[in-house]
Formats: structure tokens, sequence, C-alpha cells
């Protein structure tokens, strides 16, 4: 095959992958549409019903809007053939119940679609010296020259030490100019946007083994030990020695390291606050950064659940089907070699027997399920009513102490810590520094609720402890989401009470 053949055949297999396919049909930008509309940047699970739906009601504003060429069918004929597309896959959830998600394929579409969107320069001062960093840090990495590596970390450490020593003396601080400002959100916006479609890769490598394994199950052609040592060689290579399973294991390790998390967190929350990024990134763009830490928590907990079907599936066929199975041959077994020393018994050794090679089958027409209980035909007792004056006497106090909260001095309260009467940086500080009376388990969930009227949103990511007293002087702890309260310093405008 000549070079010019070669390169063909692997632009077909390219045009061959159901990413492409999805962008090479013509009403790529309707299905993209909805993709991005209905899942989200998340790629969230969406009950089957619920899709269907969503996509009957987009189509039919996509054609007021007068669009012509659209997909046709309800939505649940549409859905059926993006599955058989490989750009939705629909499953179970923890709940039981069917929903459907976007593959790889489809996530790395809107990745393609979403980058091209973007209005970013090719060729700039950010993307060289990224490239040179790269280069630079993956030679010390991989050199395996001793003292190249130890050069090139002397050169590195004086390097900083020189700039360290710049800005320890006054020296002038070089500020970011707007296009190198540009140029690296959009890298880093990039970086984070290919998060969902690698963890779903990763998750579909997994999908794909677990039906390799039951598969192999009913086939029997192997011995079951046999099967799970090829699971567990290719469990190990998946995480070892393809990109997706790398990927999972660094973001595995991230995460077990809460410096490096804290780090992260600090680092994208300098570079959000930067004065350049308000003119530079999107409201939407800056959710997306600020939620880098989630998405990758989610795309990890996808992969680890799906992991752990494929580990429940060993685990039942070895701990029931297999085992149910050797005790009922080894249960057969035995009442045959009773029932044929029962025969020998009672016969000579040249006398024969007919045996059939299936037992026949039972011929029931109908068996009852249920039969006729009295108990049921037994009428239930006569209702009395209770005597008023039998009720135990409440004092006005005891209704108090067990009725809803109290939101009026629960509402004093958050205003007099605003201002700065009762000094207080979150609610859970308000709430511990309560009286007892006010600090009932229903107390904080007014206090929820009250912050929840003023657009206050709590910091999903760090939690507080909360202890609450009961009426009877017991005590209940709660872990509540941090609410941070406005800066009493700060003028307090809708715009500043909604923003945390």
């Amino acid at each position: 095959m000549s070079g010019i053949a070669g390169e063909l055949a692997g632009v077909r297999r390219a045009f061959a992958q159901p990413t492409l396919t999805l962008l090479h049909q013509r009403q790529a930008p309707v299905v993209i549409t909805i993709f991005r509309e209905a899942f989200g940047r998340n790629n969230l699970p969406i009950p089957t019903a619920r899709l269907h739906t969503q996509v009957e009601e987009h189509l039919a504003e996509v054609r007021a809007a007068g669009e012509t060429d659209l997909p046709t069918g309800t939505g649940r004929e549409i859905c059926q053939r993006w599955m058989r597309g490989q750009w939705l896959v629909r499953s179970l959830d923890d709940g039981g119940r069917e929903v459907y998600t976007l593959t790889s394929h489809a996530q790395q579409a809107l990745e393609l679609v979403k980058n091209l969107a973007r209005d970013r320069a090719t060729l700039s001062e950010h993307r060289i010296a990224t490239i040179l960093g790269t280069v630079r840090r993956f030679n010390s990495e991989a050199n395996p020259d001793r003292s190249a590596r130890v050069g090139i970390l002397n050169a590195e450490i004086a390097r900083l030490q020189a700039e360290r020593d710049r800005l320890v003396d006054g020296g002038e601080i070089e500020g970011a100019t707007g296009d190198y400002m540009l140029e690296g959100f959009t890298e880093l916006l990039s970086l984070v946007s290919a998060l969902p479609s690698d963890f779903a890769r990763v998750e579909e490598r997994f999908a794909t083994i677990r039906g390799e394994i039951l598969a192999a199950f009913r086939a029997e052609d192997r011995p079951p030990g046999q099967v799970i040592d090829d699971y567990l060689a290719r469990a190990d290579a998946l995480m070892t020695a393809t990109q997706e399973g790398r990927a999972f294991e660094g973001a595995f390790a991230l995460l077990r390291d809460d410096a490096l998390v804290g780090q992260l967190r600090e680092d994208l929350t300098a570079l959000l606050e930067h004065p350049l990024a308000d003119g530079i990134i999107s409201d939407a763009e800056r959710a997306e950064l600020r939620g880098t830490v989630r998405l990758v928590r989610d795309g990890l907990d996808r992969v680890l659940v799906q992991r752990s079907r494929v580990t429940a599936t060993l685990k039942d066929y070895i701990v029931s089907r297999d085992a149910a199975r050797d005790r009922e041959l080894e249960q057969t077994l035995r009442q045959v070699e009773s029932e044929l020393m029962t025969w020998m018994a009672t016969t000579g050794p040249r006398a024969t027997h007919d045996v059939p090679l299936l037992p026949a089958r039972a011929d029931v027409g109908h068996l009852r399920e249920r039969f006729h209980d009295p108990a049921d035909d037994v009428l239930p007792e006569r209702i009395e009513v209770a005597d008023p004056d039998d009720a135990p006497p409440l004092s006005l106090a005891e209704l108090v102490a067990q009725g809803g909260p109290r939101l009026a001095d629960l509402r004093e309260r958050l205003e007099a810590s605003l201002a700065s009467l009762l000094p207080a940086t979150s609610l859970g500080e308000l709430f511990a520094a309560l009286d007892p009376a006010l600090r009932r388990p229903v107390e904080l969930f007014g206090l929820l609720h009250l912050a929840a009227d003023r657009g206050w949103t709590s910091e999903e990511d760090v939690h507080e402890t909360l202890t609450a007293v009961r009426p009877d002087g017991s005590e209940r702890t709660f872990a509540v989401p941090r609410t941070p309260l406005p800066d009493p310093d700060r003028p307090r405008t809708p715009e500043s009470e909604t923003s945390t």
C-alpha cells in the first residue's frame, strides 16, 4: 500500500468513528444544540421519559424559529436512533430508573464544537511559553542522564531564586497582557472541557468489560477462574496502559491529596479574581472553572460505580451461581447413587433398566395461588370516638417548642449579624451563637430558608458541624454546607447578596 493510500485508509477509519459521523450529518447543528441544552456541561443522567419530552419540545421550538431540516419521529424514536449511532447510552441509575447519558463520542463532538466556537489566536507568546515549559518539564522527568537532570533542576532553582530575590528587593512586577490572559484562559477551558469525555471513555471501557464477562460466564467455554484472571489483567491494563486509565489514576491521586486540591482551588480563585478576567471570560466559563474539582469528583464517582458493577458481577457469579449449581449437582449425584444401590440390592448383575435421558414434563393446567382465609371476612373493629377530656394538657410553651421555626426571631438575629451587632461570617457561626431556645433542629432549617430567600448560596465542598438542642435538652449534630454571610462593610445590594 502506497503512502497516500495508507493515509486515506486512516482518514476513512477516523470518519467511521461515531464522533465524526455525528458531526458529518446534515442535522448535526440541531443534534449538538439539543445535547448541549439537555445535558449541560456535566453530562448528568436524564430519565428516559423526560429526555423524550425534552427532545420533542426543543424540536418544536427550533421548528418555530424557521429551521426545516430536523430529525423526524417521536422523542423516543429519535433517542433510539441516537443510541444506534452510539451517541446516547441507556442504563439504570442507583434507584433502578432508566436514564440516558451521552457517550464519550458525543461528548468529544460537543467539546470540538465548543472549542471551534471560541475566539482564539493561532500563535501567541503564551502558547510558545507553554510548549517550552512542557518540553522542559517533560525532559526533566524523562531524561535518563542523572547529570542532565541535576543540571536542569539547578538551572530552574537558580532562575526561581533570582526572581524571588528580585521581587523581595522591590523589583517591578510585570503584569500580564490581555492577549496573554485570553490565551491562557482559552487553553485552561479547553483542558477542563475535555475531562467529561475522558472519564466517559474509562466508564465505557468498564461497561464493555462487564458485558464481555457476562457473555463469557453464560457461554461456559472457559473455567470461571480463567475469566476472573482475564478481567484482572484487563482492568490493570486499562489503568496503566491506556491514556484514559492513566488520566483516571492521576485524577484519583489528585483527590487523595488534600494539599493539591487546596492548591488547585486557590490557583483558580486567584486567576478568576485577576483584574483582566472580567473582560475576558463569561459568567458561564467562570462557573465552569470554579466547578473543576466537582467535575473531576463526579467523573471519578461514575467510573468507580461502573467498576463496582463489574466487581459485583464477579461476586454474584462466584458466591451464588457457581455454589448453587455445584450443590444441586452434588445432591443429584447422591440421589442417583442412593437409588442405584437400592436397585442393585434387589436385582441381578445383568439386569437392565431403561432410563429416559430427560425427566418427563409435568402437565399442570392450573395451580391455585391463594386459598380462602376466613380471617379476611372478619369486619374490622368499630372506631370509637376519643373523649377530648382524656387528652393530656399542654402549655403554650410546650406547643411553641414542638412547632416550626421561629422565623421572626431568626430574621431579627440575622439582621443583627448583618449589622455587625452579632459578628459572624457564616450561618453556622450565627447558629452556634444563638440561645438554646433558638438552636432547635427546626431552627436550622429556618435559617437555611431565610438564606435561600435572600439568594445566598452554599459552598458544596466545605461543611460545618452544627449542634442543635431539642426541647427535651438532648443534642443532635448536623453536617451542613457552609453558607457565608455577606460582608457587613460592603454595601448591600441585590447583586452583592446573590454573589457569594
